[in-house]
């Protein structure tokens, strides 16, 4: 969690909100990540995140603000890693072919979105920019 947290910063992808399931495990990743940045941003924590379809995710979704321009799930897989190969109509390099092979325990998809509200977001509209995974990854 610390390395996804560092990975996250390098990438200057931190998000202004992160949704995080009430899960023990996803509490404390979120915790650890977050721990890594000067300020971490506003926790929402979402019991719907936990065993969540794709249509419960974005359900969630869907109620963000609009103010919110970068969003961070912290949930569980398979809803997850499903989640990113419904929304992304595209992917950069071999992104889509990453996740459809293994998506694992600390894997980040970053998916690029330009739409007027969270409500909008829908299958397909949003691009896979990259996919990292912090497992092992040593300070």
């Amino acid at each position: 969690a610390p390395a996804a947290g560092r990975m996250l910063a390098e990438a200057d992808c931190l998000p202004d909100l992160a949704l995080c399931s009430t899960a023990v495990r996803a509490r404390e990743t979120w915790e650890l990540a977050a721990a890594q940045w000067g300020t971490p941003p506003p926790v929402r924590h979402e019991p719907r995140l936990y065993a969540a379809d794709v249509p419960d995710l974005l359900a969630v979704v869907h109620e963000v603000p609009s103010e919110v321009e970068t969003l961070l799930l912290v949930g569980h897989n398979p809803g997850l890693e499903e989640l990113v190969l419904e929304l992304a109509g595209d992917g950069l390099d071999d992104a889509l072919d990453q996740v459809r092979t293994k998506f694992p325990t600390s894997a980040i998809a970053v998916l690029a979105w330009h739409g007027p509200t969270w409500r909008a977001l829908a299958p397909g509209t949003a691009l896979l920019t990259g996919v990292m995974v912090a497992r092992g990854k040593k300070k």
